[in-house]
């Protein structure tokens, strides 16, 4: 059984026994998510060791510079004849 049918099997019977389940559940999938994460980031880690990869950390400082770029100014909002 998956963490969603836990879920639904909790919120039907409202037992302890289905909550402790569907909590036990949900800790499997966060501690697999952060495990794999951590094996990806290692890997990129290691790949920027290497000679061939190392324009990648230009791209990717680039990339966060971007993601971290606040919005500023505000676009010209047209009225009904267009102008």
């Amino acid at each position: 059984m998956g963490k969603e049918e836990k879920y639904r099997n909790w919120k039907k019977e409202k037992s302890t026994e289905a909550w402790k389940e569907y909590k036990k559940s949900r800790q499997n999938v966060k501690k697999g998510y952060f495990l794999s994460k951590g094996k990806e980031t290692e890997g990129m880690c290691n790949d920027l060791n290497d000679p061939n990869h190392r324009n990648e950390i230009f791209l990717i400082a680039k990339q966060t510079v971007k993601e971290r770029q606040d919005i500023t100014g505000s676009n010209c909002l047209k009225g009904v004849s267009g102008k």
